[in-house]
């Protein structure tokens, strides 16, 4: 049965078709054109293909290793696939010039990512932080650490982490306990325990730099007195800083990934932006990973399609129940039950729509470095909806797809159950996702009066003027049950504090629901001159999700508008049965 290949006629027909990267004038696009596109898409797809994808089960079977002296190994054959990584320089494609990045733009970067994490998730978590780190030091670092450790973390020489959660804290990063001592020659020791540190210990670098969250002896109380640091395994000097990784997770997926506790006593770091101004620091790190974090759940829902429709159509199962494809057979192929061509049909929209969205989001990301603010307005409004409603839908995708195969689905040489549980951690980490639908309704949204949630809504109803009304109709409804909402929450949130609690998730599902429409509105548009079997594909595709989800905004509208009271009046002793 097939495994997976990279997507790359969908992928060059969102950049070239839909997006016109081409034909753009950002920083960084000019250096494109058709062919290189071609050339650097089909190049990241071939060695996503041939080099990370064998690696996939192997990962899941062998995870990582722990030894006594604290040191961690990789799986089998992940040293010797980074090595070859950083040999082809497509770590870097999407990295800034003057750190030694070639600088061809978010865009491309995103695409790498995708397939990076389609092919082998666990090892896309080693180098899968990177960007963030390496824009963290360059907006926060003084010119000494920019000139240390950016170009050494862009080359793939040295790796990085965020070092942010802490056992009893979790997503309340005021109650952290991780202490940072001023030395007397401008460094600071940095001691306490961090959990869940992704590539905290590990054999692919010999340096890791931990961008670490603690705070200063005179700290203010909460999240107003987090600062960040920079603390490098090893110092500048060659030696072993005190960092030590005490244990590594044992999880329920993405076992090639090392998942550790780390130990910092009295290691050395140096101060990243302001003394307690780490938060502010620490998000523009953070919100590249929940962009990042969306991006797997695509992964994951292209991964379990591919597999899916590959056994669908080879899987002989029951007949037909209209005409049959050979009458004479004892069998057809799954394909022509209704039901499994509905859970194929649902992923293969979600994956194309929701594909265009994160590459549409990557190239307003762009526009944002160059200076356009209503961009980053735009990017900062849809991050928490990319992050969640990414990977929510990813997961369920990937549980859809795993139907698909029966009881072979939950056996693990098929693949399928690999995929769900490596598919489960993107709804939790990088803010779980009820934190970022309370992002999304408390600060997006409440905090300008719904001013940037209009912007959006504005740019989806002016490309439904010249849509197909098969399309533009039903899109319409949920846009205008989108507003509705947006209306209703925010004049009922000033009555009831925990209005907006109540309706974020149905909200941030609103917004999900839409952004992929009007993706499927511009893929249309993109095929409308084309007879063709690909544009054929893309317009029942489209009309699928025009009549299957996007009546789902008026569902989820009912359950905004009927507020929190139901929810908050169970005492909460009661929720414990006797």
């Amino acid at each position: 049965m097939s495994g997976w290949s990279a997507p790359t006629q969908d992928t060059l027909f969102v950049l070239n078709d839909v997006l016109k990267i081409t034909e753009s004038d950002l920083p960084g696009y000019d250096q494109l054109d058709e062919d290189i596109v071609q050339a650097v898409v089909e190049g990241m797809g071939k060695f996503c293909g041939e080099v990370l994808a064998p690696l996939n089960p192997v990962s899941d079977a062998q995870g990582c290793t722990r030894h006594e002296d604290g040191s961690v190994s990789t799986p089998e054959g992940f040293r010797e696939a980074y090595a070859q990584l950083i040999e082809s320089g497509w770590n870097t494609i999407a990295m800034p010039e003057e750190f030694g990045g070639q600088g061809m733009g978010h865009v491309l970067g995103t695409v790498f990512e995708e397939y990076m994490n389609s092919a082998c998730a666990s090892f896309m978590m080693y180098p899968g932080i990177v960007g963030g780190a390496t824009s963290t030091i360059i907006s926060a670092g003084s010119d000494a650490l920019k000139e240390a450790y950016v170009e050494k973390i862009v080359s793939g020489e040295y790796l990085a982490t965020m070092a942010l959660t802490e056992g009893h804290a979790g997503t309340d990063l005021g109650l952290m306990r991780t202490k940072a001592q001023p030395q007397d020659d401008g460094s600071f020791a940095i001691t306490g325990e961090k959990i869940f540190i992704s590539g905290g210990e590990h054999d692919l670098t010999e340096n890791i730099v931990h961008l670490v969250l603690a705070k200063l002896p005179d700290a203010p109380a909460g999240s107003r007195g987090i600062s960040l640091f920079l603390v490098p395994k090893i110092l500048p000097d060659g030696t072993r800083n005190a960092i030590s990784c005490a244990s590594i997770e044992h999880k329920m997926g993405l076992n090639g990934s090392a998942t550790c506790v780390m130990n910092f006593d009295g290691a050395t770091g140096w101060l990243l932006g302001k003394e307690h101004g780490g938060l502010a620091a620490m998000f523009i790190m953070m919100n590249a990973a929940r962009l990042a974090v969306g991006v797997q759940g695509l992964a994951h829902a292209e991964h379990s399609y591919q597999r899916a429709a590959a056994y669908a159509l080879e899987r002989k199962q029951g007949r037909g129940m209209g005409e049959r494809p050979d009458p004479s057979a004892a069998a057809d192929s799954l394909l022509v039950h209704p039901d499994v061509r509905r859970m194929l049909m649902d992923a293969r929209a979600f994956a194309e729509g929701f594909r265009a969205l994160v590459l549409w989001t990557a190239m307003e990301i762009d526009r944002a470095h160059a200076g356009d603010r209503e961009a980053d307005a735009l990017v900062s409004f849809l991050t928490p909806v990319i992050k969640a409603y990414g990977s929510d839908r990813g997961f369920e995708t990937a549980v859809d797809m795993q139907q698909v195969l029966g009881g072979h689905g939950y056996v693990k040489e098929w693949g399928m159950e690999q995929i769900v549980r490596d598919a489960r951690i993107a709804m939790i980490y990088e803010g779980a996702n009820g934190v970022q639908a309370l992002d999304l309704a408390g600060r997006k949204l409440a905090k300008d009066g719904g001013a940037v949630a209009m912007r959006f809504a504005a740019l989806v109803e002016a490309d439904l003027k010249d849509a197909p009304e098969w399309i533009a109709e039903p899109m319409a409804r949920a846009l205008g049950d989108t507003r509705e909402a947006a209306g209703w929450m925010l004049e009922n949130a000033g009555e009831d504090p925990n209005t907006l609690g109540a309706a974020s998730y149905a909200f941030l599902e609103m917004i999900g629901v839409v952004a992929i429409g009007w993706m499927w509105v511009r893929m249309v548009a993109a095929v409308e001159a084309r007879d063709d079997g690909f544009a054929e594909a893309k317009r029942i595709t489209a009309r699928h999700y025009a009549q299957s989800t996007l009546p789902l905004t008026s569902a989820l509208r009912a359950k905004i508008e009927g507020g929190a009271q139901n929810l908050m009046a169970l005492p909460e002793d009661a929720f414990l049965r006797a």
